[in-house]
């Protein structure tokens, strides 16, 4: 069951679009990284991008054509492989004695790698010798996989122009598992957010994601949970469809990029510890469970070496960090997802939001309501959307023009759904509380919370375009951004390589901020949220939400017993700056307290 990667790292998704071609950008490296896939309309705009800088012909798929967004899809992801391929090419065709990528392949990879060790080796080889090694790391190249995410609460149903619903198979998550489906790639798809019956169900539908005759499955699937119950309801849900789960990414559910799926006080290192004493017992469940119903559907069993992996992700950032998760825990690799978009060889973040993420305070990165989703989604203030947002409100037109309608779940007002961050569902509510609601305070904290949803789908696609000198359609320039909260210790634009030599040890690129343990920052995050779920709820505490208090302190609490016993010397950079985070655990004990005095009384 153990896999060794070539890296101990990998890209997660970040937004719509900045991570949306990382693949041709790192791939060449063996780095894996992860595209969205569930916003057709932008994943078209890149394909004509590519195509034309790659000189490669580029025929248009227009959304009258039908199934055109599986097929967008497909063509995309296509793409995506051609250009590595090339690219992989080329670098096995590269001479090792010039200043060529094949050296940074090299150069790249973790010193404890015993192909860095065989590398390095080249410098004091020559003749036959130096011709033998070359070869031998020539022929160990491994392509990054280009991994995709599709978030499967992103699953409205779509319409024709008459108005007649089409079958459940062109909704917006099912075509683009299909789009994926049908696609040239031997990778793995996420699945983030949660268990999605139809969408799970329709994975059966496609040969690609089960065992061929060598026990090889072409598309894996990944889940990314946030807790061991969540990867095991999830995952026998799956293998009872015959349908293999080839890692669990547990995820940080507040300490990370992009909506926040909050736990209910659930802290990371205990869950992770979870994981560690029961990871045999859940593959040997779960690989019994699909192998019956694969046996069952007379198709070809599991390899008896099925793998299962165990990766982490959220908040990560010192190679301290890095390399006792995967140990301590004994994770396959780590996610470094938000330090990421300060890279920009790797990602798309436009010159501007760059700037204002270099410039950035701590305080800049906050949980805001934006997402029409109704999730808490990760902000930063200083974003050209944000500042769009507000500038509408002023100018008494809150709400965006909702051309894409990937977020469109409300019927409140109308009978098909609208999104809530609309144009016209902002000044539908707008007018039902100003007649409904005579408190002119509570008016105005009314109002303000239905404007703070933002257009998400435009704004987390936009970077991507600009980065290539494009214009977004219809001149949306505004860029939502949603790094985690640990970006506020990256203060600069890096490299490539200076990143991955941050994430392996070899230089530190860390601002002048304090960081505390990345198990400390989420603590501290977690009693933040409660503080202000537990002040809202103060003066009407009904017995469902004494109950919650109740049990989010208990795991906050527990969470910090745990910490105190895997604090120790060896995990920190030297004895003050460990002291520093054993203090913080008993001052967040206190805070804790505090926060709960009341309901304890």
């Amino acid at each position: 069951m153990p896999i060794t990667p070539l890296h101990s790292f990998h890209i997660p998704v970040m937004g719509l679009g900045y991570t949306i071609d990382t693949p041709i950008k790192v791939g060449k490296f063996g780095i894996s990284s992860v595209v969205s896939i569930i916003e057709d309309h932008l994943v078209e705009q890149m394909r004509e991008i590519i195509s034309t800088r790659e000189n490669i012909p580029f025929e248009k798929i227009t959304a009258k054509e039908d199934d055109s967004r599986a097929k967008r899809i497909t063509s995309y992801l296509n793409l995506l492989q051609k250009v590595l391929n090339g690219q992989i090419q080329k670098l096995k065709n590269e001479d090792f004695d010039k200043d060529e990528d094949i050296n940074k392949y090299f150069e790249l990879l973790s010193n404890t790698s015993p192909l860095k060790s065989l590398y390095l080796s080249l410098k004091t080889s020559k003749g036959t010798e130096k011709k033998t090694i070359e070869d031998q790391l020539k022929s160990s190249i491994e392509v990054g996989s280009i991994d995709v995410n599709i978030m499967t609460k992103l699953d409205k149903l779509n319409y024709t122009k008459s108005g007649e619903a089409l079958p459940q198979e062109y909704s917006d998550a099912l075509s683009a598992l299909r789009g994926y489906a049908n696609s040239n790639l031997c990778s793995s798809i996420v699945f983030s957010a949660g268990l999605n019956p139809r969408l799970f169900s329709y994975c059966e539908k496609f040969e690609d994601f089960c065992p061929n005759e060598d026990g090889i499955i072409k598309k894996k699937i990944i889940l990314k949970v946030s807790d061991y119950r969540s990867a095991l309801i999830q995952g026998k849900y799956l293998a009872k469809k015959g349908l293999w789960i080839s890692e669990f990414r547990i995820e940080s559910g507040i300490n990370c990029g992009g909506h926040a799926f909050v736990s209910n006080g659930l802290l990371l290192g205990p869950i992770l510890e979870e994981f560690k004493q029961k990871r045999e017992d859940l593959y040997q469940e779960l690989f019994n469970e699909c192998n019956k119903t694969l046996l069952l559907k007379e198709k070809f069993p599991l390899s008896p070496h099925a793998t299962l992996s165990f990766t982490a992700q959220g908040g990560i950032g010192t190679s301290e960090e890095h390399k006792n998760l995967l140990e301590y825990y004994q994770l396959n690799s780590l996610g470094w997802g938000s330090p990421f978009l300060m890279v920009p060889e790797a990602t798309n973040v436009d010159k501007e939001t760059l700037l204002k993420l270099i410039k950035a305070k701590k305080t800049d990165y906050y949980i805001s309501h934006a997402s029409p989703l109704g999730v808490p989604f990760n902000n930063f203030k200083e974003s050209s959307a944000e500042k769009q947002r507000k500038q509408r409100i002023a100018q008494n037109k809150p709400g965006s023009p909702c051309y894409k309608k990937f977020l469109s779940n409300n019927t409140e007002f109308t009978e098909k759904m609208i999104c809530t961050a609309s144009r016209q569902y902002q000044h539908l509510k707008i007018k039902q509380l100003e007649k409904t609601i005579t408190d002119k305070t509570e008016l105005k904290d009314q109002i303000k919370e239905a404007t703070e949803k933002d257009c998400l789908c435009a704004g987390l696609g936009a970077s991507a375009i600009l980065v290539n000198h494009q214009r977004p359609s219809h001149n949306l320039t505004a860029v939502t951004i949603c790094p985690g909260p640990n970006l506020a210790y990256f203060s600069g634009s890096f490299s490539l390589k200076q990143m991955v030599d941050h994430i392996y040890g070899r230089t530190q690129l860390l601002n002048e901020t304090f960081r505390p343990h990345v198990f400390i920052n989420e603590l501290e995050l977690y009693i933040s949220y409660i503080k202000r779920e537990f002040e809202k709820s103060r003066s009407n505490l009904t017995e469902k939400r004494k109950s919650y208090f109740s049990s989010f302190k208990a795991n906050l609490m527990e969470g910090i017993k745990y910490y105190e016993q895997y604090f120790t010397p060896l995990l920190f950079v030297n004895d003050v700056v460990f002291q520093k985070n054993i203090l913080l655990l008993e001052e967040n004990k206190i805070s804790i307290q505090k926060i709960f005095y009341s309901l304890d009384k």
